[in-house]
């Protein structure tokens, strides 16, 4: 029989873990690496809800499983050494699991890619670790265009705006993705499991002043507030300040159809040690200009529905920000661009330097990558 190999955390063992074991035991004699205790700590910023022995144990006792251990290496790539090792006929993963490294492994040693559709078993539900957890809907935050707006250190050469989408939390995206994960932990603190009732402007002041409290060395830009607490898309104008001078929301049902339907999410490899955005930058009157009109282009092509021109303006505005924050890219990065953008209409990145999302737009969809849900 062929070996099938598959990698991952499989805390609080559940139906979800068990189909997705069954599905890939379909292929072979199947083999799992987990993630050790530190090596999920360090890409997740939490604590496993069970250690990595009691992990181990349950899921050596599922009769679909052949073998097996905890991975001895750490960060994504965790299973190198036990992938070397078992030389396994096919490599399986989730949707939300694949990345370009793990796929570029496998052409590397010869070795089948096959990505799950995560179907769950007849008769039950959806599972997810993340459901599972206490269950917590404060959203997260995707910035469009115009990112770096929001701090008065860029917008005062030229003013501007920056576009968001609010995203229901369907998946436990990475931490320090780019996608407000700092902000969203703060408003869990105030908040526990949901954004209130209310004027969510309000709300969204409560949290920037929460989350930057007088003496604040670095202040995290409002978008970040703004983007969690108010539904839909929303374009925040910036004029100098940290708080906005004008928003413009947009919540029509049909609209925010039309962007989901055409944003799709690629897991990017974690950024390197002792990465710094703010090193070498180039914050100028130009640079600047050049991302406010992107952020421009951006919103006047998504109110016409126009997904040639959205994606445009999208890498448009990504050009401009790396022209100011050379090092919000790497090799990692501008691989993974180059091995998707003859398919799609535009790109952008969450989390800079890595550890967060390629963004696409396209018409088509994107084979093994995730889509999003905009809250209304």
């Amino acid at each position: 029989m062929k070996k099938v190999f598959v990698s991952g955390c499989y805390d609080m063992l559940h139906s979800g873990h068990v189909a997705f074991f069954e599905e890939a035991a379909q292929y072979g004699e199947l083999f799992v690496g987990i993630g050790s205790d530190k090596t999920i700590f360090d890409l997740k910023a939490r604590k496993t809800i069970n250690s990595d022995a009691e992990r181990l144990y349950m899921v050596k006792s599922l009769k679909v499983v052949k073998d097996a251990w905890i991975n001895r290496g750490s960060g994504l790539l965790d299973f190198l050494t036990e992938l070397e090792t078992l030389k396994p006929d096919i490599f399986f993963v989730n949707a939300d699991g694949h990345t370009l490294a793990k796929e570029m492994l496998c052409k590397k040693y010869d070795i089948e890619y096959v990505v799950s559709k995560r179907v769950p078993h007849d008769n039950l539900p959806p599972r997810s670790t993340t459901s599972l957890r206490k269950e917590c809907n404060i959203p997260y935050r995707i910035d469009l265009a115009g990112g770096w707006l929001d701090q008065p250190y860029v917008s005062k050469h030229a003013c501007g705006s920056v576009l968001t989408l609010c995203i229901e939390p369907d998946y436990e995206f990475n931490d320090r993705s780019g996608m407000s994960t700092s902000s969203r932990k703060k408003a869990i603190e105030l908040w526990q499991s949901d954004v209130p009732e209310g004027d969510k402007e309000k709300l969204a002041r409560m949290l920037f002043c929460f989350e930057n409290p007088p003496g604040t060395t670095y202040i995290s830009g409002s978008q970040d507030s703004l983007g969690i607490t108010m539904p839909g898309l929303n374009n925040y104008y910036y004029d100098g300040d940290f708080w906005p001078s004008k928003i413009q929301s947009e919540l029509d049902s049909e609209l925010l159809d039309w962007i989901e339907q055409r944003l799709w999410m690629i897991p990017l490899y974690p950024r390197h040690k002792n990465y710094d955005v703010l090193a070498d930058t180039q914050i100028e009157p130009t640079n600047a200009g050049r991302l406010s009109c992107a952020a421009d282009d951006c919103w006047k092509a998504l109110l016409k529905r126009d997904a040639s021109a959205v994606g445009k303006a999208m890498v448009e505005s990504y050009e401009a920000q790396i022209a100011m924050f050379p090092h919000m890219i790497t090799p990692d990065i501008t691989a993974q661009i180059e091995s998707y953008k003859d398919r799609v209409l535009g790109w952008k990145i969450s989390g800079a330097g890595g550890g967060g999302y390629m963004i696409f737009f396209c018409e088509e969809p994107l084979e093994n990558a995730i889509q999003i849900r905009i809250r209304r």
